[in-house]
């Protein structure tokens, strides 16, 4: 064997060693990194894997139901699911997507654009609320990046009939209208927190434990009677149709305890589904929506001229010939009454009579009662956007203002004012804070009027819906009761004055007169047709809802027919006016 092969064959052999001695190294490199691995580093890797797997996520609170007086449900929140995505996670080439799209009812090109042009995200959402079922259909496709996310939706058993005073809430649950905006931080409650273990699509694989359990929101109980408010909304419904009016509300109120037992408005809307809502029907007018009372604040001016010991009800104000001139404006009645007692003067409604009581008085003396019965004062009942309506002070030498007040133009109330203000009267004199919320203890009233004056003044308003004495408000005469009201009927004003052919109607009232229980405001704007007084239009629905209420209510008759030969007949009786 020559030279050369010799050292070709040491050559080769050495190369031999060298590759398995770099095998062996690498080997115990490997032996030496899993030991590592598995005893100095164990605590440090368990950690960071658990940081990758493991998350805290906030489990959503129950949102605090909201009832009715009776405990039955307005407002409830119930289980649905959310379906997103992570763009930066999800193939948009995966042909599930399709099948996912066409699943939650999604155009697949507009929702791949949308999932194309945030692929910086990490999270978008592609439907919220749905049911569960159809949250299990979309978890059964299983595609990388989709998640499904439990929720609740918000949801409305009596649907439109209550919508204004219970409001709603957002795709976020959080309340953005009425009872459900009032008490947002009450309703919401506290959510949770629990500690899951997630797959690497971010999916929630196990449930480890609870760190914070989840606080429910609490319940709010209303005042209001949801047998009132369905009766009270069908009626105002049907009406608002017949008479063609613009808008409408009634109010029936506690006279003890100022708890409102129904609020209704027309035109109304269904919270659960607003995909047509417009702020016209968004409003709940009872407490935003302002308006001129007209003859419906004559009770008030008759109670400061008695209030002013110059008056008493058998005092008689001459009217004749039917009108009179004040700073060169005419104000007139309906026809020449002649002289008038205090209590005809509320029967004929005279404006003539009431404006020379008013004009007769001190300055403030119309202006503090009709304050203190709460005109032109926020009714503090928490509801957002309630109005507090005007009531200017006019001077000795407003002599115009001050007659034009006197019968209830050159102010403004809204129909919960109203109504508070009956109350008033209707308490012997004592006004008790308004409620939307069902109270158990009846607050202490305030001493408004002296309880003899205020009586006078109910039993005054007794003769407007008796047909015997030719009363205005004959219509709103209900079968069995006496009641004691009043009409009212303004021209609605417009930029520079009054316009000639529109008109609110209202008609309030308080009934049982001998020991009033209830109180009732109707108004409706801008009614068509040949009736828009309050006694054609406000009082025949005053009667129907008033009379249903009564009887839903379980309140005894004050006013039993009367018996002669020919049988049963009213007292009062419910003529045409």
């Amino acid at each position: 064997m020559s030279d050369q092969n010799i050292v070709i064959q040491h050559s080769r052999a050495w190369r031999l060693w060298l590759v398995c001695v770099l095998l062996a190294l690498i080997g115990m490199g490997i032996v030496a990194k899993l030991v590592s691995l598995y005893t100095y580093d164990k605590d440090f890797l368990q950690n960071q894997g658990d940081k990758r797997s493991i998350r805290t996520v906030a489990t959503p609170a129950h949102r605090g139901v909201i009832t009715d007086r009776n405990g039955e449900t307005l407002a409830v929140s119930a289980p649905v699911a959310a379906v997103w995505v992570n763009p930066q996670k999800v193939d948009k080439e995966d042909p599930k997507l399709k099948a996912l799209f066409k699943l939650l009812k999604k155009d697949s090109k507009a929702m791949l654009r949308k999932i194309e042009s945030n692929t910086k995200r990490e999270f978008l959402y592609v439907r919220r609320q749905i049911s569960p079922d159809l949250a299990e259909k979309v978890i059964a496709l299983d595609i990388t990046g989709v998640n499904v996310d439990r929720e609740y939706k918000r949801y409305y058993p009596a649907g439109e009939v209550a919508t204004h005073l219970v409001g709603f809430t957002g795709i976020d649950g959080k309340g953005q209208e009425g009872i459900e905006l009032a008490y947002e931080q009450a309703l919401l409650g506290v959510p949770g927190k629990k500690l899951v273990m997630q797959d690497r699509l971010g999916r929630v694989i196990k449930n480890i434990k609870m760190i914070e359990e989840s606080e429910a929101g609490q319940d709010v109980a209303l005042s209001i009677d949801l047998r009132l408010q369905y009766l009270a909304y069908k009626e105002l419904k049907s009406a608002v149709k017949s008479h063609r009016a613009d808008s409408a509300s009634v109010v029936i109120l506690d006279i003890k305890t100022g708890e409102v037992l129904a609020m209704v408005n027309q035109p109304s809307y269904n919270p659960n589904d607003r995909s047509v809502l417009t702020g016209e029907q968004l409003r709940n007018r009872a407490l935003t929506d302002v308006f001129e009372p007209g003859s419906t604040v004559k009770p008030f001016t008759i109670a400061a001229a008695i209030m002013s010991g110059k008056y008493n009800r058998d005092s008689v104000i001459d009217t004749k010939p039917g009108y009179m001139f004040v700073k060169g404006k005419k104000i007139r009645d309906f026809r020449d009454y002649g002289d008038l007692s205090l209590t005809r003067i509320i029967t004929k409604s005279s404006n003539v009579g009431v404006t020379k009581l008013a004009l007769s008085l001190e300055e403030d003396s119309m202006h503090n009662l009709f304050s203190n019965v709460g005109i032109g004062q926020l009714p503090s009942t928490g509801f957002p956007g309630e109005r507090s309506g005007e009531l200017p002070y006019y001077s000795q030498k407003q002599i115009i203002e001050r007659a034009v007040m006197s019968y209830g133009y050159g102010l403004s109330v809204t129909p919960i004012q109203l109504a508070s203000a009956y109350g008033v009267l209707a308490n012997s004199g004592v006004k008790t804070p308004v409620s939307l919320l069902k109270i158990d203890e009846v607050p202490k009233g305030a001493r408004i009027i002296p309880k003899d004056i205020a009586n006078d003044v109910v039993t005054m308003m007794e003769t407007t819906t008796q047909a015997d004495k030719g009363g205005t408000g004959r219509k709103a005469a209900v079968f069995g009761y006496r009641v004691a009201g009043k009409t009212g009927t303004a021209r609605k004003a417009k930029r520079g004055g009054y316009d000639l052919d529109k008109y609110i109607s209202v008609f309030a009232g308080i009934t049982p007169a001998s020991n009033p229980r209830i109180a009732v405001v109707v108004m409706v704007n801008n009614p068509k047709g040949q009736q828009y007084s309050g006694g054609g239009v406000a009082a025949p629905i005053f009667s129907r809802v008033t009379t249903g209420a009564l009887r839903m209510l379980n309140i005894s008759p004050d006013q039993w027919p009367k018996l002669d030969a020919s049988g049963p007949q009213l007292a009062v009786e419910n003529e045409t006016e």
